[in-house]
């Protein structure tokens, strides 16, 4: 018996049995340190219930990391992004729809006061045909005709007619300042020669209606004489 114990342990005894000490009490030395390290955690072995609530922070990520299928669908919000931070570039604008700030610009109605833009068609009159109205407003009417002129010319004429007195209504002639229900007085023409142009039209009424615009004329003699009409007029009141 004092012979084995005189014996001394061989260098991989002692070795061994170091290595032995540090494997089994590794994990325990951790805890009571405090110390434990990715390298005591197994791989893919951590679980969303071993992590304390509200405890991951934004330190805790890698920047550049988290993506979108990393968010639950429809669960972003306002209030999870920065005023001001979304641009154009962020958006799909075939998705937008019109704002109804947008939606009246479609017809300026707000532009400058302005109630309409009228755009008035192509109308043919032939010459000594009834006047084709162009286009009404309130007790306003646009008149377009087409009559014989000197010699072989056809003259096409702008009228204005009204039912309200006191109107008044001009262009490329001098019209008529005083307008009363009832009458038309001529505010511009155009003979066939040279044929085309354009002539302005003003008029407006006591109650608050008027329109100014431009028209666009021409006058053909060739053969039977015939008149065109077109153009456009902003509309008040």
């Amino acid at each position: 018996m004092k012979s084995i114990l005189r014996r001394r342990p061989s260098p991989a005894l002692v070795i061994s049995l170091i290595a032995l000490f540090v494997s089994l009490s590794g994990v325990s030395y951790g805890v009571a340190t405090g110390f434990i390290d990715s390298r005591e955690i197994k791989n893919n072995e951590i679980r969303s219930v071993d992590i304390r609530n509200n405890q991951i922070r934004t330190r805790d990520l890698r920047n550049n990391e988290v993506r979108g299928i990393d968010i639950r669908n429809s669960t972003v919000q306002g209030r999870d992004i920065a005023l001001n931070t979304i641009t154009g570039e962020d958006v799909k604008e075939d998705t937008l729809q019109k704002v109804p700030s947008a939606l009246l610009a479609d017809s300026a109605t707000t532009a400058a006061g302005v109630n309409t833009l009228r755009i008035i068609p192509q109308a043919s009159v032939a010459e000594g045909a009834p006047p084709v109205t162009l286009a009404t407003h309130g007790p306003l009417t646009l008149l377009g005709s087409c009559e014989p002129g000197t010699g072989a010319e056809t003259v096409a004429t702008l009228a204005v007619a009204t039912s309200e007195d006191n109107s008044a209504a001009g262009g490329e002639t001098d019209g008529d300042p005083d307008l009363d229900a009832g009458q038309t007085t001529d505010i511009a023409t155009l003979s066939s020669t040279p044929g085309a142009g354009a002539r302005s039209a003003v008029a407006s009424a006591p109650s608050g209606k008027a329109f100014t615009g431009l028209i666009a004329m021409y006058a053909n003699a060739a053969g039977a004489g015939s008149c065109k009409f077109h153009g456009h007029l902003a509309l008040e009141g």
